[in-house]
């Protein structure tokens, strides 16, 4: 079943990547096999012809092959002169370049020539270009056109050549010099054979225009050629010199017919002022059409362009800049009169313009003399005039930089622009830009270029190619990428349906048709010429109703209205022109006169206008205008007004809001309405529009101001009230309730009422509007009656702020409610004097001695005005009163002075320096505070962090004793004299340091300074130290979609400074943007160490446009850009072609965009709930694994009832879903169905029964014949399974390899690293007192142990007693092999201060290592083992030497061979007890029997770390232990093995319901057969995919179930059981029938297990990437070697060439026994040496595999393989001659290689000891190595006084001081 569904899933694979793409385009695309070099097109037919690399097609206008050929590959060697034969031994299939295409219409022939055979040409028929015209190899060097070099440019123009009378057909080549070219940069090749040329002869010699091969003083890059009024045209850049790397460009002329080049003349071109764009890129000549041309002209700085002139585009790079490019124009009238200039100059003026040498000959090196020497005038003394040239005359010229011919960039842009094209549409030049990220851009060439679109199409790829070409009739574009081409219209004006997105595109292509409503060019609208009918788009205008007459009108009336329509064009006879009210249309009539189109249409009936809305007094109408009842030409609102609706806006004043409305509304008051001005009305109840004067109203109110609980009577006018003569009124307002009081009318006009009794706290004051009714009708009559009511309590809150308010409230103190009030509201006259003045605060309560600090000091009653204050003390010190900061009663602040001085010591009283503040005002009144206030001295102690960037921008703290003296006002802090600014102020100081600039970087340690006031001054001397800024280096990846969230490593150096990083994109600046500050977008680190940062890229927002971005990290203070960080607009999704699906189907999105920013590993997908696994990430195409069964809906929709489920992807933050999908339902088999089928299989299985036993009789062969059928379904389904099972590892391949080139690798730090190649191997293992840094020294010895280790050292430094204390050692039978390794690795950490002394010891002990074993005749064994010290030595020196190139070489392939292999062997099941799995390169450790599983996705919750899940990937036929590792694995991914918890720390909980249940190996439900149980799996739970389980830390470690509280029972669970996992042992019972049984039967047994086998060619197939990268990066000379190796090689090459009988294959065994074997064979097998990781057993013997072919690799001696041999061995058999031939040539290259000196060596091994010395634990090796000493003792002594260069230095007498110090050995002292 599995493998049949791979086999749809590949087919499926296959039939999208065959038909998807084509299926989808929307514009005409050809996409070709391989990369496209050129395309050109016959301009009388419209075919394109494209030269890719092996191929060459003729395709049609609509871009159809209509012929194609084969161009390559051929075998070639470029350094074999053609024709190539098999007599060149170096030839081999070579890649076909095709270097240039050129149609020659004259003779109807393509020319094709290609970097084969020395760039030789063909000539092809351009009807049918596989038919070929002529093609010779062997005319020889002259016929070598192109260039043999693939980077090498070409280009090239058709031209005529004169001899003879006749013109011969001719083309001209510009190319570079390539190693293997000629040298000719210009050269003219003829087409036909004449005379002695033959076809692509060079015709002209003219080597003057040439490379010079010896000295490459130019590289040129040809661009662009073409010809113009007589002269070819060449554009290219070159540099100016070896050591000047820097381009210019420039633009050559000569005379088309020039027979010897005399007129060839090079101008230098320069793209701005400063030429900071140098490099030319791609370019295009066309005119430029009437406004480019006037606005040329006008700049003054092209001089005068016309229209029909011809202008060079040209794009440009920058090398000062490179993520920048520019668009320059030059006219070819200034560019000859340019060039004219300078040739007058060199034949006239010996090179001079100005007085300046402004000429030199570029390929000469007599330059300077060029023009000098010739005649500067002919025989008749007249000035030499030759447009081309002469023979006489001086040639080639060019002109000097400063002569060089300047233009402004028309545009500048960020990324490159790789290729121009320029169209002329109405006079206006537009410029097709394409770029290097498959965009095409339009740009409108006016007075400022302007960017208005992007070419309309499917363009992906990369770059776009220099070949942008128009069709023939300049109305479509061919875009050509790395493996495309699209034809798309350089225009979409038809996808804008209204004329403001029409004219909204700026294109100069498009307009709006009036009468046609429609967006088109100009020539596709009918009467286009006539004025108002094409409204052009850049020009923004579009038909525009600019008024109404009337300009509104009442709801009730209907009538006409005229439409002032200035922009309307005049209509067409047939033309109609219609207006439309809402859904009323009415005919409408144009009157044109005076320059004036008015347009006058019926209104709608009053019953068809809506209604009016409620607060508004009028409803807006859309009218439109039509023209033939469809076509809109304009529209805008009209306004029905309603005047009832007026009043709505001041319901008090209705007659006023009526008459005062911009409708011209009138207002009866007898009926109380408001309506439409009627001039028939009349009398004086009628108030006509604007005389608000008129309405009856109340007025006046008299007072003003009204207390608030206290009833004030108010007076008011009535004005025009004859109407109400002889009515009553009532008045009210919200406040007062719903209560309305009768108006008194008083004398005349004025009215009266009695006043309330508010009730208001809100505020101070609030205006409050009076309403007044008429009480029989209860209308409101208009009221302008306002009044301020106040309260006097309100921020009153004590008698100084009461005497205070102003006088016209009557505010008083009232002393018996201690509350201020209205003045009439208080029964007792107000006290002349308020009470003492209260303090209830002081802030700061603290200050320093010498005072100068402002105090304020907060309360009640001190004063009225600042002159209130008399005095102030603050702790019995007098206060300066700070008047200008006085607040009324509330506050007072004033600047102490010093504090008092403190009694003498002996002073019987208190030495205290505190005390109340006191204030005194005006009539003597005191007041004292409760608060103390303490003078006190602070004292800053510590500053942390101690360093920062110089950038500043840190966050630094001071930490002290009473810091929190003064305010944060009052305090400034200093860093070395640059200002800290201080954000957090209290117990300790907070500050952001400042920009640094002294003069040293890091500074010295500075002072930080802290002043309080104007007096105090506290330093922390040393405290902090500037450092220098964050520096970064790389960043991974580079891009990112608008959409943001893709995971950004930034890398460098200095990041643990950095307090606060962040990641913020920035939209470039536009010069012609209208917006002040663009928006930044910002996202804060995720994390950060000292060398990585890293971020989620910042979504960028819609609407932005991805080339105007740029990218910053910002540190602290610092701002780095993060050049070529590029965003890319996002992806777009198509639906997807099938929609249902099955569990075992994949899943094919098809779109664009999704490589631009986006890995498999990065992209997810989801239908419905479940995720689904994302295979295959291509541009156009992702593909993806269908979830196994049918998830739940990801959210639930209404009508849900077809059980569609959402297809998401997620790429970053971007989420998009692409479509529904369903799955497919299974339906029931009918019974008629299921019988035959069934029956029939029956029937035929009984006959073949019955006659398989009429032939075979015995019970025997009936067996063996069953096995054979067994195998033979075997074999096939291997096969099967081995073809799914490749193919899917090696998409897992891809994906793992993408994931590790991102990841951390855990590299082990050098004393770990150290300590496990030097001691883990020793018999105490990781418990060894080196590694556990563990010894018991009593305290009372310590310091002398140390001094005594010390003169021990010294001793060790003393070569004659090393060497004679090593030689007494091994001398001794007791002193083993692992003694001897274990003295040795103590040795060398003792000596690692000193490594150049160590190698020193090592070359001698090595030496007489060697001779030993050359007189022993066996030289081929030194070496091999450790067995000596100086054997071990060496290992550990290697490990020493190599150790940084591991970090910087040769870690990452072994880690990722690492990873790789523990990927492939923890895929499939792993035996947890017999340590075999199903994916393994060992074949002792495979797991023979196939086991059922399926893989489950766990999503794991680890308790206490957050609400968020990890997904897992495990088998349900996993362990409870194999899971917990795979999720540690996974969970804590990001930390080394070391810093993640241990298996047996934590517990595994599943929730499937209410309650929860932990899952352990073994527990009362472990499966039971016999007296084997089984380890419990995920499937013995029944743990299903997508599970939720949860993670947690245990206190102890529990084996069992938690609820198993029984003894009995755990006692029970703990017998000696046998226990197995997924393959149980045969039981004895079983061996004892298997002895019984046949030999054919153990044979067959064998046979089927080994069928399993083939499964380890399958894993072989997997890693053989990750094996070859790690051998290669180990054994390749022609990258980095360490230079110990090489070191060491050439010291064994020294001794061998001393050695007679030491032969070549003895030398390779030394070095393959010194390093290969010795260190590298180690390391692989022993990954955690390097790495902090864990090496499972399972993974381990497959690391056994390949160290065990890496050994073989290494010896000389043939292995002769059988079929008998082991399957280890034969795994590798082929590749074992390839590895070996890399050693080899490994040896061969360091031979090679420069020689190291000592003294180098020395320099390299004590920068080493530098770094590294200080990290291991010499004290303690000194140590150890003594206890070596302390037991030989004796015999140590003895060897000492048996030498006399020891005696002569005393080695005796020191080893005893040293022994008698250290352990009171008796001595002879």
């Amino acid at each position: 079943m599995t493998e049949r569904r791979w086999a749809w899933q590949l087919a499926l694979v296959a039939l999208a990547t065959a038909c998807v793409v084509p299926c989808r385009a929307k514009n005409e695309e050809f996409p070709a096999d391989t990369l496209i070099n050129n395309v050109v097109t016959d301009p009388r037919s419209g075919r394109l012809y494209v030269g890719a690399v092996n191929r060459l097609y003729q395709l049609s206008a609509d871009l159809r092959v209509e012929s194609r050929t084969e161009t390559g590959p051929k075998k070639d060697a470029k350094q074999c002169t053609p024709p190539v034969t098999d007599a060149c031994e170096e030839a081999v299939d070579t890649d076909n370049h095709n270097k240039l295409l050129l149609v020659q219409e004259a003779t109807d022939v393509l020319v094709v020539c290609g970097s084969v055979f020395r760039g030789i040409c063909s000539l092809r028929n351009l009807s049918a270009v596989e038919q070929l015209r002529y093609f010779s190899d062997s005319k020889g060097e002259k016929s070598y056109v192109a260039s043999a070099e693939e980077g090498v440019s070409v280009v090239g123009v058709t031209s005529y050549y004169t001899k003879d009378a006749k013109n011969f057909t001719v083309f001209l080549v510009g190319k570079g010099y390539g190693s293997h070219d000629s040298t000719k940069l210009i050269s003219t090749r003829i087409l036909q054979d004449y005379g002695d040329w033959v076809v692509f002869d060079s015709i002209i010699e003219a080597s003057a225009v040439q490379a010079n091969p010896f000295v490459l003083r130019y590289l040129h890059n040809f661009r662009f050629a073409f010809k113009d009024g007589g002269f070819v045209y060449f554009l290219f850049s070159r540099t100016l010199g070896v050591q000047d790397t820097k381009n210019f460009t420039f633009v050559s002329r000569m005379c088309e017919d020039d027979q010897g080049y005399y007129s060839y003349t090079e101008l230098q071109l320069n793209c701005s002022g400063t030429n900071k764009y140098n490099k030319a890129q791609a370019a295009y000549v066309a005119t430029p059409g009437d406004v480019l041309a006037q606005n040329m002209t006008q700049s003054g700085r092209y001089g005068p362009v016309s229209a029909s002139d011809k202008v060079l585009f040209v794009t440009f790079t920058s090398d000062e800049d490179p993520s920048m490019s520019a668009l320059c124009m030059f006219p070819l009238p200034s560019i000859n009169q340019k060039l004219v200039s300078i040739t007058e100059a060199c034949y006239n003026a010996k090179g001079l313009i100005d007085d300046k040498a402004a000429v030199y000959s570029p390929y000469s090196s007599k330059s300077d003399e060029l023009c000098s020497s010739s005649s500067s005038s002919n025989n008749n003394g007249e000035p030499i005039k030759s447009k081309c040239g002469a023979e006489h005359l001086p040639s080639p010229l060019a002109s000097k930089a400063e002569f060089a011919l300047t233009a402004e960039p028309a545009l500048a842009r960020k990324g490159h622009m790789t290729a121009v094209a320029v169209a002329v549409e109405n006079g206006h030049a537009v410029a097709f830009l394409g770029t290097a990220n498959a965009e095409v851009l339009k740009v409108h060439l006016s007075a400022h270029a302007e960017v208005y679109g992007r070419a309309h199409g499917d363009v992906t790829g990369e770059k776009v190619n220099k070949n942008l070409l128009f069709d023939s009739h300049l109305q479509h574009l061919y875009i050509t990428t790395e493996k495309k081409i699209t034809k798309v219209p350089v225009q979409t004006c038809h996808l804008k349906t209204d004329c403001q997105s029409c004219v909204s595109m700026k294109d100069p292509y498009c307009g709006w048709c009036v009468l046609e409503g429609k967006c088109t060019k100009k020539k596709e609208c009918n009467r286009w010429s006539e004025e108002k009918i094409w409204l052009w788009s850049p020009n923004q205008k579009c038909v525009e109703i600019e008024a109404f007459d009337p300009p509104n009108l009442s709801h009730k009336k209907t009538g006409q209205v005229d439409i002032n329509i200035p922009a309307l064009p005049v209509l067409g006879s047939s033309d109609q022109l219609q207006c439309q009210f809402g859904s009323f249309t009415s005919r409408a009539v144009v009157v044109f006169a005076d320059s004036q189109v008015r347009v006058t249409c019926s209104l709608p009936d009053p019953v068809e206008i809506p209604p009016t809305p409620d607060q508004q007094d009028y409803v807006s109408v859309p009218v439109t205008v039509l023209v033939n009842n469809s076509i809109k030409v304009t529209s805008r609102e009209y306004d029905f007004y309603n005047c009832a609706d007026t009043v709505k806006k001041n319901q008090n004043s209705p007659c006023i809001a009526c008459v005062t409305s911009k409708w011209r509304c009138q207002w009866d008051a007898r009926d109380h309405t408001c309506s439409d001005k009627d001039d028939a009305a009349g009398g004086e109840h009628i108030v006509k529009p604007q005389q608000a004067d008129s309405c009856p109203q109340f007025e006046s109110p008299e007072p003003l101001l009204v207390p608030v609980g206290f009833q004030v009577p108010i007076s008011f006018q009535g004005r025009n009230l004859g109407i109400y003569t002889g009515k009553s009124f009532s008045i009210g307002t919200e406040l007062m309730k719903d209560t309305e009081v009768t108006v008194t009318a008083e004398q005349g006009s004025e009215f009266k009422f009695t006043g309330y009794e508010f009730s208001f706290d809100k505020q101070q004051e609030v205006n409050i509007s009076f309403h007044i009714k008429d009480t029989d009708t209860l209308r409101k009559i208009d009221s302008t009656l306002t009044v301020v009511l106040y309260n006097c309590s309100v921020g009153r809150e004590d008698c100084s702020l009461c005497k205070d308010a102003e006088a016209a409230y009557r505010c008083v103190w009232c002393s018996a409610d201690r509350r201020c009030v209205y003045q009439e509201s208080c029964s007792r006259a107000e006290p002349a004097q308020c009470p003492d003045p209260e303090i209830t605060d002081i802030v700061p309560r603290f200050g320093p001695l010498n005072g100068q600090i402002s105090v304020t000091i907060k309360g009640s009653n001190m004063g009225i005005k600042k002159e209130d204050v008399k005095k102030i003390t603050v702790a019995g010190v007098e206060c300066d009163h700070q008047g200008e900061r006085y607040s009324v009663s509330t506050s007072v602040v004033c600047e102490i002075g010093p504090a008092r001085p403190l009694p003498p010591m002996d002073f019987p009283f208190e030495r205290i320096n505190s005390g109340a503040v006191e204030v005194e005002l005006e009539g003597g009144r005191r007041g004292t505070s409760k608060v103390i206030f303490t003078y006190r001295d602070p004292k800053p102690l510590l500053v942390h962090p101690a360093r920062g960037p110089a950038a500043g921008g840190t966050l630094i703290t001071v930490q002290g004793e009473h810091l929190d003296t003064a305010t944060r006002g009052d305090v400034s802090v200093a860093v070395g004299g640059v200002p800290c600014e201080v954000m957090a102020f209290g117990e300790q100081i907070t500050c952001k340091t400042g920009r640094y600039r002294g003069p040293k970087v890091p500074s010295d340690l500075l002072p930080v300074t802290v002043r309080y006031g104007r007096n105090t001054t506290k330093e922390v001397a040393s405290a902090y130290q500037y450092s220098e800024n964050p520096k970064v280096t790389d960043f991974l990846p580079k891009e990112s979609f608008l959409c943001g969230g893709r995971r950004i490593a930034v890398l460098g150096s200095g990041f643990d400074l950095i307090q606060r990083a962040s990641l913020k994109v920035v939209p470039l600046a536009d010069e012609f943007s209208q917006s002040a500050s663009p928006a930044e977008f910002v996202q804060e680190a995720l994390s950060k160490n000292d060398t990585v940062l890293v971020f989620l890229s910042p979504p960028a927002g819609a609407g932005v446009d991805p080339q105007e971005l740029r990218t910053f990290v910002q540190l602290d203070n610092e701002t780095e850009e993060l050049k070529n960080f590029v965003y890319h607009p996002d992806p777009t999704f198509n639906k997807l072609d099938k929609n249902v699906i099955t569990e075992t189907s994949v899943i094919i999105v098809t779109g664009r965009g999704f490589t631009k920013a986006m890995t498999t590993a990065e992209a997810q997908a989801f239908v419905g709930d479940a995720s689904c696994r994302v295979n295959v990430l291509q541009d156009d195409k992702l593909i993806l694994d269908a979830p196994l069964s049918q998830p739940a809906p990801k959210r639930q929709r209404r009508d849900a009832t077809d059980n569609k489920l959402e297809l998401v992807v997620k790429f970053g933050h971007g989420e998009w879903t692409v479509d529904f999908v369903t799955y497919a339902t299974k339906y029931d088999i009918p019974l008629a169905t299921i019988i035959p089928s069934v029956i029939i299989p029956m029937l035929l299985f009984i006959a073949v029964s019955v006659y398989c036993y009429r032939r075979k009789s015995r019970q025997a062969e009936r067996e063996y014949g069953k096995v054979k059928n067994q195998l033979a379904n075997l074999e096939e389904s291997v096969r099967d399974r081995c073809k799914k099972e490749f193919t899917d590892l090696m998409i897992e391949m891809e994906d793992h390899t993408s994931d590790l080139s991102e990841a951390r690798i855990p590299f082990l730090d050098y004393k770990t690293y150290t300590d496990r190649n030097f001691f883990l191997p020793s018999k105490d293992g990781a418990n060894d007192a080196m590694i556990t840094g563990k010894i018991q020294i009593p305290e009372a010895r310590k310091a002398i142990v140390a001094q005594a280790l010390n003169q021990f050292s010294n001793l060790l430094n003393s070569k004659t007693f090393l060497i004679n204390f090593i030689r007494t050692l091994e001398s001794r039978p007791d002193f083993n092999a692992r003694s001897r390794g274990y003295f040795a690795s103590l040795l060398t950490v003792a000596l690692h201060g000193k490594l150049e002394y160590y190698t020193d010891i090592m070359r001698t002990l090595l030496l007489e290592l060697m001779d030993e074993h050359v007189q022993n005749k066996n030289p081929k064994l030194m070496l091999r083992r450790s067995e000596t010290v100086v054997e071990r030595m060496l290992c550990n020196w290697m490990s020493i030497c190599i150790y940084q190139f591991l970090r910087d070489t040769a870690g990452e392939p072994l880690y990722k061979l690492f990873r790789a292999l523990k990927h492939q062997v923890e895929k499939g099941p792993v035996d947890a007890m017999l340590k075999k799995a199903k994916y393994t390169l060992n074949d002792t450790g495979l797991l023979g029997d196939d086991v059922e599983y399926s893989v489950l996705t766990l999503q794991v919750l680890v308790h206490g770390e957050g609400p968020d899940v990890t997904p897992v990937r495990v088998l349900n036929c996993d362990s409870i232990t194999q899971v917990k590792e795979k999720i540690i694995d996974q969970v804590y991914r990001n930390l080394p093995y070391s810093q993640r918890p241990v298996v047996e720390s934590v517990a595994l909980e599943w929730r499937p319901g209410s309650t929860g249940q932990i899952l352990s190996d073994m527990d009362l439900t472990s499966q039971q057969e016999g007296r084997w149980k089984r380890l419990n799996t995920l499937a013995h739970y029944n743990v299903r995919d997508n599970a939720t389980l949860v993670l947690s830390r245990v206190l102890h470690t529990r084996s069992f179930h938690q609820h198993q509280d029984s003894y009995e029972e755990k006692n029970a669970l703990l017998e000696e059981d046998n226990t197995y996992h997924l393959v149980r042992p045969a039981d004895e019972m079983d061996y004892g029938k298997s002895k019984r049984g046949s030999v054919k039967d153990k044979a067959m047994t064998k046979a089927i297990t080994e069928i399993y086998l083939t499964r380890l060619l399958s894993v072989k197939g997997t890693l053989q990437q990750f094996v070859d990268d790690f051998f290669r990066s180990v054994l390749c000379s022609s990258s980095t070697v360490p230079p110990a190796v090489k070191y060491f090689f050439d010291f064994l090459d020294e001794q061998a060439l001393r050695h007679d009988n030491v032969d070549e294959e003895t030398l390779h065994i030394w070095k393959t026994n010194s390093l290969p074997l010795r260190f590298w064979v180690t390391i692989l097998r022993n990954p955690h040496f390097v790495f902090d990781v864990h090496v499972a057993e399972v993974v381990d013997a497959s690391l056994h595999v390949i160290s065990q072919t890496f050994m073989d690799a290494c010896t000389k001696t043939e292995h002769k393989l059988s079929r008998e041999s082991p399957s280890n061995k034969l795994l590798y058999a082929k590749e074992i001659s390839t590895y070996k031939k890399m050693v080899d040539d490994y040896y061969e290259g360091i031979r090679q290689m420069v020689p190291v000196s000592d003294q180098d060596m020395n320099t390299h091994l004590a920068e080493v000891s530098r770094q590294h010395t200080d990290k291991l634990n010499t004290q303690l090796a000194l140590h150890q190595l003594y206890q070596y000493a302390s037991k030989y003792y004796d015999v140590i002594i003895q060897s000492l006084d048996e030498d006399p260069a020891a005696q002569n230095k005393q080695l005796t007498l020191r080893l005893q001081q040293i022994a008698a110090a250290l352990e009171n050995k008796v001595t002879d002292l």
